[in-house]
């Protein structure tokens, strides 16, 4: 292959086919066959999906977040300031979204907050780890806050959905370490971190650096409540509104 040709695999600009991985993996050595076989089903899916619509419209980081969301076994997520975006109401979203800096247009922002709605169309397993912080915290005004609590008790109704609560006076809370949210792959090697930093969007894959998430939310589920105490929790902060 030329040169040109492997740039333009490595950045999507070009498919690449079946034999043409395996012949690869060959070459590098790798007897994984799992593996291979699983690198083959990416290479060779042609689906369009929905997440296409807003190319050019929104920055890339939201369209690979999708994909990688609709091909996941399962989903995890740590939030601690925020309530996760697939949990979230719609003026929930448009607060956070309204908030940004640089200020969006009133048309980014739409496409936005229709995006997030997108996404939360989804049936695998999600499992979502909320500090109080998160909950108390009004990025909007006290009945958005009261809207926002009412929805996490519905869709913790959900079979695939649960719903975990950090209370402040937990202890343990310095293991968890911060927001994030792990995308389980179609292996456990093909699996994603995706952390918001300064600077954008970033998605981590390296196998020592999952091994290292994995423990911290193993350790961040420890400190948390059960669903059904978290439940009871959530409704506890509900009425105080």
């Amino acid at each position: 292959m030329a040169p040109a040709q492997i740039t333009h695999i490595e950045s999507a600009l070009a498919g690449v086919s079946e034999q043409r991985v395996r012949r690869l993996a060959s070459h590098y050595a790798c007897a994984d066959a799992e593996f291979v076989d699983a690198l083959v089903a990416m290479a060779t899916d042609r689906t369009h999906g929905w997440w296409e619509e807003y190319r050019g419209l929104l920055p890339t980081p939201f369209l690979d977040l999708s994909e990688l969301e609709h091909h996941a076994r399962y989903l995890r997520h740590v939030a601690i300031l925020y309530v996760p975006g697939l949990l979230q109401t719609e003026e929930y979203s448009r607060a956070v979204f309204s908030a940004r800096l640089p200020e969006l247009t009133a048309e980014e922002l739409e496409l936005r907050i229709r995006h997030r709605k997108e996404r939360q169309r989804f049936a695998i397993p999600y499992e979502a780890v909320i500090h109080e912080a998160a909950l108390r915290i009004r990025v909007s005004d006290r009945a958005a806050s009261r809207a926002q609590l009412k929805r996490l008790l519905e869709v913790s109704d959900a079979d695939h959905i649960s719903v975990r609560v950090i209370p402040f006076d937990q202890d343990d809370f310095p293991r968890a370490s911060g927001t994030m949210t792990y995308v389980g792959g179609p292996l456990s090697k093909l699996d994603t971190v995706v952390r918001d930093a300064l600077h954008g969007t970033v998605f981590i894959d390296s196998e020592a650096q999952l091994n290292t998430y994995r423990t911290s939310f193993r350790k961040v589920e420890e400190a948390s409540l059960d669903p059904e105490k978290s439940r009871d929790f959530i409704r506890r902060l509900a009425k105080e509104l």
